[in-house]
């Protein structure tokens, strides 16, 4: 526990854990926004085409690779 010599330390002290506080409030709804995004219907429609996509053209590839035709 800290001791303090005056009500200006306390007072420092108290506004430092204010601005603390409301750092951490913004990062918290910085990242709640965050998680709507990701969660969000483009973002989650996006990820399944490029999924796809991609593992189309890896399909391609080995095809070609093994000489497989279809």
């Amino acid at each position: 526990m800290r001791v303090y010599n005056s009500f200006d330390e306390m007072d420092r002290d108290l506004r430092y854990l204010k601005l603390q506080q409301q750092v951490h409030q913004e990062t918290m709804k910085l990242q709640v926004n965050e998680v709507k995004e990701s969660l969000s219907a483009v973002s989650i429609l996006s990820n399944i085409v490029g999924s796809i996509a991609k593992k189309a053209v890896v399909l391609k590839v080995v095809n070609k690779l093994i000489g497989l035709k279809k």
